[in-house]
Parts: C-alpha cells; sequence; structure tokens
C-alpha cells in the first residue's frame, strides 16, 4: 500500500469526533462582589470581638471547627455520615459512575460464546440431513464464538463515554454540594436550637419577675396604695409573657426534630449534646476568596460545568447518529452430530462480515434529536452563567449582612442593657413606693423584648459567619 492511501486507511478507521470540542468557561474578570468595596473588618461589640476580612485568603477546611466548639464538630460530623440527602447523593454518584465505566466498554470488542443442543426427526420424504440413508432422528451438537466491534468513525461512542464521565463528574460535585448544605444546616440548626433555649429561658424569667411584681402590687392593693386596675395590669402582662413560653416550647421541640433528621436520627432518639451560644466563638479572621477562585471552590458551579460539558458532548452523539456507521463482526464454531466432534474434520465453521449503514429516512427524529440536543446545550450554558451569578451574590449578601448584623447585635446590646437596668431602678422605686404601676409595666414589657431581641441578634450574627462559608463553597474535607 502506498504511504498516502495508507494515511487515509488509517485516519478513516481511527475516525474523528464530530460535535463541539468542550472548553471549559472563562474565569470572571471580576474582582469585587458588591458595588462599593466592604469595610475591611467587622467592629466588635459589648459581646463579640471584631473580625478582619481577608480577601484572596484560603478557606480552612472543616470550617465549623473554626467555632471552636466540639459539641458542634461532634454534631456536623454524625450529620455528614449518616445524613440521608448525602447517602442519596453518594449513590447517584456511584450510579453516574457505574454508567460512565458501562459506557466506555461499549467501546471495545463484544464476545459472545453460545453452546446448543438439539434432537431432530426429520421428515422422510426429505433428503437426509446427515448423509445416511434411513436415519431420519438425530441430535445436533453447536459451540458458536461471535465478535462483533462497531467502528467508531465519527466519534459518537467517544462523545457518549466523554458524556458519561462529564456527568458522572457532576454528580461527584453534587455529592459534595449536598455534604456542604448538610454541614451548614446543621451549623445553623445548632444555633438554632442554642437560641430557641436561651428565648425560653429569658422568657421565664421575665415570667419569675413577673409574678413578684405582682405580689408586690397585690401587698401594696391590701395596703390600700393601689387599685385593682393597676393589679389587673400587671396580671395582663404576666398572662403575656405566659402565653409566649408554649409557641417557644413548641418551636424548641421542631427545631430537636430538624437537627434530628439532619443527624440521621430519628426525632424519638435523644439528641447529641448541643452547643450553648456562649460557647461558641467567632473566628478572628474570615477569607473572602476572589471572584476568580470562587468559580473552582462552590462545588454547585463545578457541577454546573461538568453538566455544560455532558450537554456539549452529547451534541457530537446526536450529530454522529445522522452519519454512516461501520459494523465488524466474526463468528466461528463447530457442529457435529456428537459433541467430542464439533471440531473435527469438517466440521468446523466460521464467517466475516462487514457493513456499513447511512440512515436515509427516519422521519425527521435525528435531525431534531440534534436540535434537542443543541437547546439543551444552550440551556446547560444558561444553567452555568446562573449558578455563577447564584454564587457571586451568595457572596454579597453574606458580606452585607455581617456588617449590617454586627450593627444591630451592638444595638440589641445597648437596648437590652438600658432596659434592664431601667427595669431595675423602676422595681427598686416600686419597692420605696416612688413610681406608679404603669412606667414598670412598660418597664417590663420592654424588658422582655429586648432580651429576646438579643437572643435572635447574637444568634444571627453566627449564622452569618456560616452562610459565608457556605456561601465561599467552604469545604467539609479534612485538609490535605
Amino acid at each position: 500500500m502506498k504511504p498516502y492511501p495508507a494515511m487515509v486507511a488509517v485516519a478513516l478507521l481511527s475516525g474523528c469526533t464530530v460535535g463541539p470540542s468542550f472548553t471549559p468557561p472563562a474565569a470572571p474578570s471580576s474582582s469585587a462582589y458588591t458595588p462599593v468595596a466592604p469595610p475591611a473588618e467587622i467592629p466588635a461589640t459589648a459581646s463579640t470581638p471584631g473580625e478582619a476580612l481577608a480577601m484572596g485568603a484560603e478557606l480552612p477546611a472543616r470550617w465549623w471547627t473554626q467555632f471552636g466548639n466540639p459539641a458542634l464538630n461532634r454534631l456536623v460530623d454524625m450529620a455528614l455520615a449518616a445524613n440521608t440527602d448525602v447517602a442519596i447523593a453518594d449513590a447517584n454518584l456511584r450510579q453516574a459512575r457505574a454508567q460512565a465505566a458501562a459506557a466506555a466498554g461499549s467501546r471495545l470488542p463484544e464476545a459472545d460464546i453460545g453452546y446448543q443442543a438439539s434432537r431432530t426427526r426429520a421428515s422422510e420424504s426429505l433428503s437426509d440431513p446427515l448423509s445416511e440413508p434411513g436415519v431420519f432422528l438425530y441430535g445436533l451438537h453447536t459451540t458458536t464464538l461471535n465478535i462483533s466491534y462497531p467502528l467508531d468513525l465519527f466519534g459518537g461512542a467517544r462523545r457518549r463515554v466523554e458524556s458519561a464521565r462529564a456527568t458522572a463528574e457532576a454528580s461527584a460535585f453534587r455529592l459534595e454540594a449536598a455534604r456542604a448544605a448538610v454541614a451548614a444546616n446543621t451549623v445553623l440548626a445548632a444555633i438554632e436550637e442554642a437560641a430557641l433555649r436561651e428565648k425560653i429561658a429569658a422568657t421565664e424569667a421575665s415570667i419569675k419577675a413577673s409574678r413578684e411584681v405582682l405580689a408586690l402590687l397585690r401587698v401594696q392593693q391590701d395596703a390600700g396604695a393601689i387599685g385593682k386596675a393597676d393589679v389587673a395590669a400587671q396580671v395582663a402582662v404576666l398572662a403575656q409573657a405566659e402565653g409566649a413560653l408554649p409557641a417557644l416550647i413548641k418551636a424548641l421541640g421542631h427545631q430537636r426534630s430538624a437537627l434530628s433528621i439532619l443527624l440521621g436520627r430519628e426525632p424519638a432518639e435523644p439528641l447529641p449534646a448541643t452547643p450553648d451560644l456562649d460557647t461558641l466563638a467567632l473566628p478572628a479572621t474570615l477569607p473572602v476568596s476572589l471572584p476568580s477562585l470562587l468559580v473552582r471552590q462552590r462545588p454547585d458551579v463545578r457541577a454546573a460545568e461538568a453538566s455544560l460539558h455532558a450537554a456539549s458532548a452529547d451534541v457530537g452523539v446526536a450529530i454522529a447518529a445522522r452519519l454512516p456507521s461501520i459494523s465488524l463482526s466474526a463468528s466461528a464454531g463447530g457442529q457435529a452430530s456428537r459433541f467430542g466432534d464439533m471440531f473435527r474434520g469438517g466440521n468446523p465453521f466460521w464467517s466475516l462480515i462487514g457493513g456499513i449503514t447511512q440512515p436515509l429516512f427516519h422521519g425527521g427524529a435525528l435531525r431534531q434529536q440534534q436540535r434537542a440536543a443543541e437547546a439543551a446545550l444552550d440551556g446547560a450554558k444558561a444553567q452555568y452563567r446562573a449558578a455563577v451569578l447564584g454564587a457571586f451574590g451568595d457572596v454579597a449578601d453574606a458580606l452585607t449582612a455581617l456588617h449590617a448584623d454586627a450593627a444591630a447585635l451592638a444595638a440589641a446590646e445597648k437596648a437590652d442593657g438600658a432596659a434592664a437596668e431601667n427595669l431595675g431602678y423602676l422595681a427598686y422605686q416600686l419597692r420605696l413606693g416612688q413610681v406608679g404601676t404603669l412606667a414598670l409595666l412598660n418597664a417590663t414589657a420592654t424588658r422582655s423584648q429586648t432580651a429576646i431581641a438579643l437572643v435572635d441578634a447574637r444568634a444571627t450574627r453566627f449564622g452569618d459567619v456560616a452562610a459565608l462559608y457556605l456561601a465561599l463553597g467552604g469545604s467539609t474535607q479534612d485538609a490535605r
């Protein structure tokens, strides 16, 4: 064979790969998440230290350990080990990897071996099939080896493998996204559970204080210093505080059930130890990844990119389905009336077959399938863009919340401190008979409200940190 025809033959047999070749999307050019750069430090409050924002710093592994609470660490570890969403994502990954391996195996030659034994009664009016006069009842033993190999002339099989592997990669990132969400949700659930316990304690303290005031007012009523209206007003305040308690207890029960489900437990099972708000610490430094790095850290963005890769490969599969396909097959075996004679004498047989198929008319189905694949690719591009924008929005919202909620916490601390001081002063004045009951009632209601608001502000402050780590795609894996 001359060199040029040989090169043509090799190129033909090796084939080309139709369809678009996937190129990962370019990293975003933006260098900021918000129109105005946030302050480099989150100010301290009376109960929390300040935090520095380190742009471009590396995210810590197992970010929830930055809160410095062993009980919280154990809760997250238990959730990652037993959560059902993680188990589902892990099973989906194993399924996708097996399907990718199966797709890769379909590109290799296929071989099957078969054996058949038969017993036949032939018609006496026909010629004897065994060329033995007078023999019409006979047996046959047949063994066949079949080998087939579809030539991947235009790369349809290669694109199919590429798509399956990209789908498996997307499943791997979805598993990591599920783990990240479970870790963050467990942290947030533990924070909310601790906050509800503090709210219940604050409400119970308010109820106790209201009962003490009511007892004092009744003493003054018996002495004729005040009338029934003053006592009735305090009874109403006490009833209002007592009415708020069942709702908080109900919310705590719901929160503990939700936490149990995150841990993969039945709600009837006792919960492990949960942290108190006072035992949580804010990290001194919060890393903030650059936008160009964020798209490589966020597992949901990486999953969208892998899905985009799969959609790109599917276009090649659809194009190849409209082009000629070549298949090669071979078979060999033996056939005889006795098992031991199948490969003796002239009993063996073989055949070689080559075929080419060109789709001619399928009612436009193949063309429409290609258009559908191209539309799916456009959708995957938009999906990726949406994932990137969503990631940027999550970080922007988290940064804004950190500063705004730090200011809200500082205000809540001042308000609660002032309300507590005012209530203590008025309670002292009441014992001396130097203050009216209306002022005391107002102070009691205000103190109850500020105490609850302070707990909410503290819980929100810790939750903001968890939200930032989740928005940045904080890893749930150990540091390597």
